[in-house]
């Protein structure tokens, strides 16, 4: 079910038997098998070779190195790795932004903001369409890169204007990410066709009322009031500003999206995917938490924007 997420669109986390359909996947699958098996059945009786075969299995099982396999420990070091060069990019995106900001001359630099955004796009949208015929890490760490001088220029925007608003965000972001994971490695949080379904609903629904919402702000259309537009507006019902109540709504849909990241990521190691899918785990990750961090942080300035 890797509908939620582009990076996921692959069969190699679909197909259980991807392992032999991707380049390096039979190979993969040969890899650690007992070649000696079938010369020790052929010989019969053979003490020599019965003794290699008995030194074969108290052997430690073969691991992603040894296999070419897609494992837990793998992805999660390539993901980590993905974000330390994400991390490395905020701090280059948010220096530039602030270089030359005083009291006296308050305007901050969005060049940082635009081109992480511009050049993340293009990347992530080149590593999505070219995934299926080879994964490219190089271009995977360029979106990192990229996608970091994004989040670094935006945090930076938003610290400028809401004091701690930056800590705020990340904490936030941590939360919902170790909670979903341990509901998810618990079992008590499932993917679910139905709850996709209604997922991909609920995201064209919101990603059609942004657009509308971003025209309206371009446009300067009245009912577009406010930093975020309609998001701006206050609820009729409950008296808060409707970014604040989306906002809690996407945030829901992003967690949700990491369920799903995480699903696909176990499927892929369970059809016995090539090692180098793990970068494509990685990146999807990467994908649905900086969505989520901008949620957060998005709605943080919209409560503290109307108080």
């Amino acid at each position: 079910m890797a509908l939620n997420n582009p990076a996921f669109n692959n069969p190699a986390f679909q197909d259980p038997k991807a392992v032999k359909t991707y380049p390096g996947g039979a190979q993969a699958a040969n890899l650690g098998a007992p070649t000696q098996y079938a010369t020790a059945q052929h010989a019969g009786v053979d003490a020599a070779s019965q003794a290699q075969l008995e030194g074969m299995y108290a052997a430690p099982s073969a691991g992603a190195v040894e296999t070419g396999r897609m494992s837990y420990e793998d992805t999660i070091w390539k993901t980590v790795g993905l974000f330390a060069v994400l991390l490395i990019g905020a701090v280059a995106g948010w220096i530039w932004t602030m270089a030359g900001v005083t009291a006296a001359n308050p305007q901050i630099n969005a060049l940082p903001w635009i081109i992480g955004a511009l050049g993340g796009f293009v990347l992530s949208m080149v590593v999505i369409f070219t995934s299926r015929k080879k994964i490219r890490p190089a271009l995977i760490f360029a979106y990192a890169a990229f996608e970091g001088l994004f989040v670094g220029g935006i945090s930076a925007f938003f610290e400028f204007i809401y004091h701690g608003i930056v800590l705020q965000a990340t904490l936030a972001t941590l939360a919902v990410v170790g909670v979903t994971l341990a509901l998810f490695a618990s079992g008590k949080v499932r993917a679910s066709k139905r709850a996709t379904k209604i997922f991909l609903i609920a995201m064209l629904g919101y990603l059609v009322f942004s657009l509308i919402n971003i025209g309206l702000m371009i446009f300067n259309v009245p009912i577009a009031g406010g930093a975020f537009g309609m998001l701006s507006n206050q609820s009729p019902l409950f008296g808060i500003p409707w970014g604040v109540l989306i906002g809690i709504f996407v945030v829901i849909m992003a967690a949700y999206s990491l369920v799903l990241d995480f699903d696909n990521i176990q499927q892929g190691v369970r059809n016995g995917a090539p090692r180098q899918y793990g970068w494509l785990g990685g990146f999807g990750i990467m994908v649905t938490v900086v969505w989520l961090y901008v949620e957060i942080l998005r709605i943080l300035a919209i409560a503290r924007g109307n108080n």
